[in-house]
């Protein structure tokens, strides 16, 4: 699916990146935790998070992640926003729940990243 129905489907703005929509998603992985994000987020996955720093896009560059939704209607910080615009990075702002956004994308194909078995 690419970003432009993804947009589409959760009724986002792209805030960054509007010359990127035809970029092709197949994955993505939804957090609020950095040490998530860092720990089980996969290379090429969309990020759907409520964290708004500056660190969560440079989290996404540093795993190779193509973009990121802000859910619940959160809008990321300036620095954030700047930086995301430098290394081409599209953002889109979603006002669903976490919750909701992840089950739309999941129901219209979008696969969750798979998470280790860890006995737990």
């Amino acid at each position: 699916m690419i970003l432009l129905e993804i947009k589409d489907l959760l009724d986002a703005e792209v805030l960054v990146g509007e010359n990127q929509m035809d970029m092709e998603v197949k994955t993505a992985f939804g957090a609020d935790l950095m040490s998530d994000v860092l720990a089980f987020a996969q290379s090429g996955s969309l990020l759907l998070t409520g964290l708004t720093n500056i660190q969560i896009v440079r989290t996404a560059q540093m795993l190779d992640l193509p973009a990121v939704v802000f859910v619940r209607g959160k809008k990321p910080q300036e620095a954030a926003v700047k930086l995301a615009s430098q290394i081409k990075m599209p953002i889109l702002l979603c006002h669903m729940s976490m919750f909701e956004s992840c089950g739309i994308l999941f129901q219209k194909g979008i696969l969750p990243c798979h998470i280790p078995d860890r006995g737990v």
